[in-house]
């Protein structure tokens, strides 16, 4: 309006214009966009286009509040800038873009819904295009988009019966009437509510008409006369300037195929036509024609004939053939000269390329009369075209006879099996590269069939066709996997899997070979197959293998386990092999999905035998040849090694913490087993015993009964429970009592010496120290607090002081002094003692104590010699307190014990002159030759 009014358009006009157009144009390419609710706005500003852009009828139906709107009969053909005509086409292309998005077979019924209703709107406020919108209407119920639901087919029903009352209740419906009201009888209204929905005749009166002859709108709701009265009616329309209404006034395509179509629906034809049909019919009426068809009332009128013949036309024109098709080829082709100056003479013509190409429709028994209406309108403008006629045809009665019947089996030859292997190969190979032709067609069942019934040439061809392509062509993959395992079950009892088998495994072997599969085809396939054989086992099993596809497989065996109870423990038993594969992250990945499974009571007992019978395997002398591969559990020549060990233990380990109770099987199994599994046992039960916790019931009862022969397992379940943690007083009793009152091992305590009472360690003292350098190590660092580990120490009964103490009390009729010197000096290393012995007022009273003791040195001055070397500014204090060792106790008899105290005098020096000195001669010469600077001042 704002431009309308303007007579000079300046720059920023002609900008804001540009942009307008601009966005006009985006806003029509978003009905291409990938969202609905983008598609339906678009939709709905087509609509405000298409009516902007044509001129507004006097019977337009415009809404008060539109009233006001610019429309293009407002603006003046002689606008500067504004151009009439431009706009009038531009508004013609948005309605054809909106025909055409409409007539999509994949539109949703969102979009479906709105479209509609933006045609209706179109039709009542500009009438010149109800001949459009009645046209979709037709084309539309004939064609539901295939992707329709049933519930949305019912709804888009619906709203076309509402939209086609609301149109025909418009006062310019009336040439439009016998389509409507058709339609509606076919949409299930009744006549009562069609007959309320009328326009008053007063209505119509009063919407001017410039029709040059009433005959026009008989013409169509009348049955047809002869065909030269109504090529007379149909010439002035030819060559008349469009009506005010706008209605096109060349006939359409579909109005030209069904005038075609019309004569030729004879009963007799049609009733061909119906038994052709029968056979492409499926066997089930399919839910949604059910649910929407409407018996056919007034079958066999005028009425309804001329309505199947527009149907007819619309399918036919939506494919691409008719007679109408060919027109508008031949018109498109001739030159623009002659169009001009006779558009009036224009001949449907039909052309043999037609006949070759099957793009006509060939009717029995109606060519005789046909052949002579043609002749006779020869000379007019426009005639209806003639059915063509099959050169293989017999001819009808009356006609010349035949001197030689026609046989077919005269003229052909038998072809070898070569020749027909060959030409099955090449129909199958015809039909693959024919994809998206036939796309809609079934193919896939035919195909599916087709291989089923040939061999292995044509099945490979067809897989290979497939695998190029997964995603786009898994249709047909399901289509032929189903069509044989069909062919299986119509053979039973005698039926043979073997050819569903070869499909299965074709199909997912290939998958395997891809590159990526991320998008989880190889799930699809294995999860929807009707069956899956031992051969497609073991490609699932190869495929969990495969490290780089671990998780995606054992996903799919985990869907199959749960989603096919009745053959799961067959899917299961294969993720349990996989438990104790080589590879350590198939593996892991294995163990992972049998932990989670194994929290399902309907697999827990089936997964606690399998670990069970693995753990059993260990009491062999020799491994089974289970463990490498066989069927049958028998042993072999191997012996144990680690891996196979192993093998036997992770998903019996990774059970163990999720159910304690295993943990006696073990241990009636490791008494049984072979020193090398036993190791081999103690190093990996570490982990799932802290995992069980040392307040576990079952471990506390293994402690309190500890199995004979396994003595060695339950020391290690104990210090894998105490090497960072304090013992629990629970099991520091247990081990008590298992020492006091059934097995005196002194090596049991050693776990729980935080645990126990001063003088129960002080008691066990002397035999701790008879025991091996490494393991009075380990009682040494669990007394003195020093453990490895991240975790708390707990508290020892002794402290350092307290130990050296208890240390030089060792009666030597318990243990002898050698053992004493070694396990006290070198079963302990230094810096262990300077950590953990610590200041010097904590050294004085072990030392003092020494000096003291009437007893004098019975271990050999334990104490004295681990502390000197330690804190050098004692020296002095120390070296009279070593004096009474030496004079009492011949030190020099005891190798360790005198090589000790010769260190003590190299650090104590020179303090320590005056101990060198009461050594005797001998042992004066031997300290000096061994160390000399003991001889300087």
């Amino acid at each position: 309006q704002w431009m309308v009014k303007s007579k000079v358009i300046s720059e920023l006009q002609e900008a804001c214009w540009e942009m307008m157009a601009a966005m006009a144009s985006d806003i029509i390419l978003l009905l291409d966009s990938d969202n609905d609710g983008i598609r339906t706005h678009a939709i709905k500003f087509v609509e405000g286009l298409i009516i902007t852009l044509s001129p507004r009828m006097a019977d337009s139906d415009v809404p008060k509040r539109h009233e006001n709107d610019i429309s293009l009969e407002r603006i003046p053909k002689d606008h500067p800038y504004i151009k009439y005509n431009v706009l009038w086409e531009e508004g013609k292309a948005a309605l054809e873009q909106l025909l055409k998005f409409m007539v999509h077979p994949a539109i949703s019924s969102i979009n479906l819904t709105a479209a509609l209703g933006s045609l209706a709107t179109i039709a009542r406020q500009r009438p010149m295009f109800m001949a459009e919108v009645i046209q979709a209407y037709e084309t539309l119920h004939a064609n539901l988009p295939p992707t329709l639901a049933k519930s949305q087919v019912s709804s888009v029903r619906k709203n076309l019966k509402l939209h086609l009352l609301s149109v025909l209740r418009h006062p310019s419906s009336g040439d439009f009437q016998p389509q409507i009201t058709t339609l509606l009888v076919d949409l299930g209204t009744q006549q009562a509510e069609i007959a309320r929905s009328m326009p008053s005749p007063r209505d119509t009166r009063k919407r001017p008409r410039d029709e040059p002859d009433p005959t026009l709108k008989k013409m169509k709701i009348e049955p047809p006369l002869g065909e030269d009265d109504e090529d007379k009616d149909l010439e002035p329309t030819m060559v008349t300037a469009p009506k005010a209404t706008g209605q096109a006034s060349v006939p359409s395509d579909t109005d030209i195929t069904a005038e075609f179509l019309q004569p030729l629906l004879t009963p007799e034809n049609v009733a061909n036509l119906v038994l052709i049909s029968m056979v492409y019919l499926p066997e089930a009426m399919p839910a949604s024609f059910q649910a929407t068809y409407t018996p056919v009332e007034s079958a066999g009128t005028e009425v309804q004939i001329k309505h199947l013949a527009r149907l007819m036309a619309t399918q036919m024109t939506a494919a691409g053939l008719g007679p109408g098709v060919e027109q508008t080829k031949h018109l498109k082709e001739e030159p623009k000269e002659e169009k001009a100056a006779k558009p009036e003479s224009v001949v449907i013509k039909r052309r043999l390329s037609a006949l070759a190409q099957g793009q006509a429709i060939s009717v029995l028994g109606a060519q005789g009369s046909a052949t002579n209406l043609l002749e006779e309108e020869a000379p007019q403008a426009k005639r209806r075209p003639e059915p063509i006629i099959p050169a293989t045809q017999p001819r009808l009665a009356g006609a010349s006879g035949r001197k030689k019947v026609f046989r077919l089996a005269d003229v052909l030859k038998p072809l070898s099996d070569a020749q027909m292997e060959k030409l099955k190969l090449s129909a199958v190979k015809r039909i693959l590269r024919a994809e998206r032709a036939v796309a809609c067609s079934g193919a896939a069942q035919i195909l599916a069939s087709l291989v089923t019934q040939f061999e292995v040439p044509l099945k490979s061809e067809v897989l290979a066709f497939i695998l190029d392509d997964v995603r786009g062509r898994l249709d047909l993959a399901f289509a032929w996997l189903f069509q044989e395992y069909n062919v299986y079950l119509s053979h039973l009892p005698a039926g043979s899997l073997e050819r569903y088998d070869q499909c299965l495994i074709g199909l997912l072997a290939g998958l395997q070979e891809k590159p990526d599969q991320k998008d989880g085809i190889f799930t699809k396939v294995v999860l929807e197959a009707p069956l899956i054989t031992e051969s497609a086992l073991d490609v699932i099993r190869k495929y969990c293998e495969d490290e780089s596809r671990t998780y995606l497989g054992m996903s799919t065996l985990r869907d199959l386990i749960f989603k096919r109870p009745s053959r799961q423990f067959q899917y299961l038993h294969v993720l349990l092999d996989l438990s104790s594969h080589e590879k350590d992250k198939v593996r892991q990945q294995a163990l992972l999905f049998i932990k989670r499974m194994y929290e399902k009571d309907q697999l827990r007992e089936y997964v606690e035998k399998f670990a069970l019978n693995y753990l059993q395997l260990l009491v062999h002398p020799n491994p089974p040849s289970v463990l490498f591969g066989a069927d049958k559990d028998t042993e072999v020549a191997a012996p144990w090694t680690e891996e196979t060990i192993k093998q036997c233990l992770y998903l019996y380990l990774a059970l163990l913490p999720h159910n304690h109770k295993l943990i006696h099987e073990l241990a009636s199994v490791y008494t049984e087993a072979i020193a090398d599994i036993k190791r081999t046992v103690l190093r990996v039960i570490e982990q799932p015993i802290r995992g069980m916790g040392m307040n576990s019931p079952e471990l506390l009862l293994l402690v309190e009964n500890c199995p004979k022969g396994a003595e060695t397992l339950v020391t290690r379940c104990l210090h894998s429970l105490t090497d960072k943690v304090p013992p629990s007083p629970e099991l520091v009793k247990r081990v008590r009592d298992l020492y006091h009152k059934r097995l005196p091992d002194v090596r049991f305590l050693i776990p729980v010496l935080n645990g126990l009472e001063k003088k129960e360690v002080i008691q066990a003292l002397p035999k701790l120290i008879k025991l091996n350098p490494i393991v009075v190590k380990e009682v040494f660092n669990r007394l003195l607090g020093t453990q490895h580990g991240d975790g708390a120490s707990a508290v020892s009964p002794l402290n350092p002081g307290e130990l050296l103490i208890a240390l030089h009390n060792i009666d030597s009729s318990k243990c002898d002094m050698k053992s004493i010197i070694k396990g006290g000096g070198q079963g302990q290393p230094w810096d262990t003692w300077q950590s953990s012995l610590g200041t010097v007022p904590v050294l004085t009273v072990p030392i003092l104590w020494v000096t003291l003791c009437p007893s004098g040195c019975p271990s050999g001055c334990v104490p004295i010699r681990l502390s000197v070397p330690l804190l050098v500014p004692l020296s002095a204090f120390v070296s009279p307190c070593v004096s009474p060792c030496v004079s009492v106790h011949p030190v020099w008899k005891y190798p360790k014990v005198w090589e000790g105290f010769i260190k003590c005098c190299q650090r104590t020096k020179p303090q320590s002159f005056q101990v060198v000195l009461q050594l005797p001669p001998p042992q004066l010469a031997a300290i000096f030759d061994k160390c000399p600077e003991l001889r300087e001042p």
